[in-house]
């Protein structure tokens, strides 16, 4: 007797063919990798296939690897993780693709397949900096307009660059280079002889 899982796989396969990089299974889930040239035909083959009917796009969410597995990740650094839901099949599947170019990571947009696509990338646009070639928005969308950076990944200082204050000769925020001096919080203890007894 087939599980729910090893039939989805195998109608991935069938269907899939030489588009599947790698599928696994791990907490209760498939995990399909497909290259970034292949991207767009086969989300939208996960969508209109009537054997699999992936119709909800319900999360898409940029990773960074740089410092994956404590550095001993030997990949591609920036990928972009998409959560599918079969409401027909009852299926969920989650689907990775890694920019083929760490210095200007870029992969295609899938707003035209699932427009709910559109705020999830420009959240992986403003805080990882991966571009979605053919989205016609690709502005940021957490982080102010004048931010230089993008602060989820990995080589981002913690403080960030620029501080912003009020400037009260020039009634005005203004931005500045960081001030602050990186320092390391130790926490105190202190512990009483008879804490907790009467």
């Amino acid at each position: 007797m087939t599980t729910k899982l090893e039939t989805l796989e195998s109608v991935l396969r069938n269907t899939l063919g030489d588009h599947v990089q790698s599928l696994e299974s791990a907490f209760g889930e498939l995990t399909l990798v497909v290259k970034a040239a292949d991207y767009l035909s086969v989300m939208r083959t996960l969508r209109d296939d009537a054997g699999l009917r992936f119709d909800e796009l319900i999360d898409l969410c940029g990773v960074d690897y740089s410092t994956y597995a404590d550095g001993a990740w030997d990949g591609p650094r920036f990928a972009v993780v998409n959560h599918l839901l079969s409401v027909e099949h009852n299926w969920r599947l989650r689907v990775r693709v890694f920019a083929p170019d760490d210095d200007m990571p870029v992969v295609s947009s899938l707003v035209d397949i699932w427009p709910t696509a559109n705020w999830y990338e420009r959240e992986a646009f403003d805080l990882f900096g991966i571009l979605f070639e053919g989205h016609t928005d690709l502005r940021r969308i957490l982080t102010d307009y004048g931010f230089i950076g993008h602060p989820f990944r990995k080589d981002f200082p913690v403080s960030g660059y620029v501080e912003m204050r009020y400037d009260p000769e020039q009634k005005r925020v203004i931005y500045q280079p960081v001030t602050i001096e990186p320092r390391e919080n130790i926490p105190r203890v202190i512990r009483e002889d008879k804490y907790g007894m009467k």
